[in-house]
């Protein structure tokens, strides 16, 4: 499999994913810092890749996204953008709003497979 494949096999198994430095609980930047702590807010879970721990992925990812920094959040297949666009997003209420539609979207799909 190639690192594209990967990355497009993350976003697609992933709802609500964040390529980010580090991890939630031990983040190696601010930007994904605030980003991490401002998913956790939204009170869903998220998976998230160490882009640090992956030299594949944080080398390909900014051509595929066509987005050249870190954190990136990705949202049912969609880039949202990074750290600013998500504090915008939180202050005005959009992302919960988002991320609870998303979420609610695969719980209920998740349900519909039994």
């Amino acid at each position: 499999m190639t690192t594209i494949e990967k990355i497009d096999r993350q976003i697609k198994e992933n709802p609500i994913l964040l390529y980010m430095k580090g991890s939630p609980i031990f983040p190696s930047c601010g930007f994904s810092a605030k980003a991490a702590k401002i998913l956790s807010a939204c009170g869903e879970r998220f998976a998230y890749i160490d882009i640090l721990q992956n030299p594949d992925i944080h080398s390909e990812i900014p051509k595929y996204a066509n987005w050249p920094t870190f954190p990136q959040l990705w949202i049912d297949g969609e880039l949202i953008g990074g750290c600013d666009i998500m504090i915008e997003m939180h202050k005005n209420g959009e992302l919960q709003k988002l991320i609870t539609k998303i979420a609610d979207k695969y719980r209920t799909l998740k349900n519909d497979v039994k």
